[in-house]
C-alpha cells in the first residue's frame, strides 16, 4: 500500500478545514480559537487531574472531573 488510509483521511480533512475557514468571518475564526484554546486547556488540567489519582478513571474520578471541571 503506498499510503496509510488515516493519512488520507487527515489530509482530506485538512483540506475541507481549510475551505469552510476561508468562509468564517473574522470575529466567527477568533471565537473559534478562544473556544479551541479553552478546550485544550481544559484537558490539560483534566490529564493532571488524572495523573495525581494513579491515571485510573474510576467511576469516583469521573464524578469528581465532572464536578470540578464540567459545572463551572
Amino acid at each position: 500500500m503506498a499510503y496509510a488510509p488515516l493519512d488520507f483521511a487527515s489530509r482530506e480533512n485538512a483540506f475541507i478545514q481549510k475551505s469552510l475557514t476561508s468562509k468564517r468571518s473574522v470575529w466567527r475564526r477568533l471565537l473559534d480559537a478562544v473556544i479551541a484554546s479553552r478546550q485544550r486547556h481544559a484537558d490539560i488540567e483534566i490529564a493532571r487531574f488524572l495523573q495525581t489519582r494513579g491515571g485510573k478513571i474510576t467511576d469516583e474520578v469521573e464524578r469528581e472531573i465532572e464536578r470540578r471541571f464540567l459545572h463551572r
